[in-house]
């Protein structure tokens, strides 16, 4: 017997569900709290965020779909969302405005070669969903990318200047160290690709089985959409250390009083012995030296 012959719901819309997502949040707060993670308030706000928003789209949503342009507005305003996103996470700096390269070098082609081969077809229906699931994807690989290659450059700083005292150019010792941690940032989609089918079902497998597709059709657009994610994440991560490599996304700086131990690593690095003791501060008339009372 199909799924959808259950009235298509995968889960009844009863007061208990609110009952019952309301008590998780509350539980994944408390969780949070208990454990010391530091994010209790923000997984508070994230769910109280996401009933508003998720309200707002179904209140919206049929009536977008009936127009193309509208469709497009839509896309354009997801797309909007996950750049300032995946910016903030990245850096408080005004770099983040960069986080639109990756997504956009990653989601862009693929919707592009989707609509002109015709698999997508030119309707809200198919297209606002679709370009959701890349974007999302796009997001959480710039986000992770970007962060993962600033805390590496940061926690790694003397290794970067090491690099550049042996003759690296800015960009290549950037990229030396912090690519293989970016890099992990897409174990996820690997991770996801890999089990699907024997952990999880993905949503667009599960919601076209609900729409009276066959199992066939089902698989073969989670299929899709997997391997797609795949491109698209990929591309970003690529981009987002071509960004920091070149500076254009930059962590906040560090604070003051890493400039001796960083001049000990590169002097460790070049001549294998102990630097001279760093006289800077020190003595009477040096630039550090402060008045003496009378």
């Amino acid at each position: 017997m199909p799924l959808a012959a259950s009235g298509g719901q995968l889960l009844p819309v009863t007061p208990v569900l609110g009952v019952v997502a309301g008590v998780l949040l509350l539980a994944a707060v408390a969780v949070a709290g208990w454990g010391l993670l530091g994010s209790g308030h923000a997984v508070l706000r994230a769910g109280l965020r996401a009933v508003v928003q998720l309200a707002a789209v179904a209140a919206v949503i049929t009536w977008v779909v009936g127009s193309l342009w509208w469709s497009a507005l839509f896309v354009l305003l997801m797309f909007t969302v996950a750049v300032r996103t995946a910016g903030r996470r990245m850096t408080p700096g005004p770099g983040w405005v960069w986080a639109a390269a990756p997504i956009g070098a990653g989601v862009l082609p693929v919707l592009a070669l989707l609509l002109a081969v015709g698999l997508l077809p030119p309707k809200g229906l198919s297209v606002i969903p679709v370009a959701g699931i890349l974007i999302g994807g796009g997001l959480t690989a710039t986000s992770l990318a970007g962060r993962r290659a600033l805390d590496e450059l940061r926690q790694r700083r003397g290794e970067v200047e090491a690099a550049l005292a042996l003759g690296f150019e800015e960009r290549d010792a950037r990229l030396e160290i912090c690519r293989t941690a970016a890099a992990t940032s897409l174990v996820p989609a690997l991770d996801q690709t890999r089990t699907v089918g024997l952990v999880t079902l993905p949503g667009a497998f599960v919601g076209m089985l609900l729409g009276g597709a066959s199992p066939v059709q089902a698989g073969a657009v989670q299929l899709f959409v997997l391997v797609g994610l795949l491109a698209v994440e990929a591309v970003a991560i690529v981009v987002v250390l071509e960004l920091v490599g070149r500076g254009l996304v930059t962590a906040a700086e560090p604070p003051p009083g890493g400039e001796p131990v960083r001049r000990r690593v590169i002097w460790t690095a070049l001549k294998g012995s102990s630097p001279p003791p760093d006289r800077r501060h020190t003595g009477p008339h040096g630039p550090g030296a402060r008045g003496t009372r009378s």
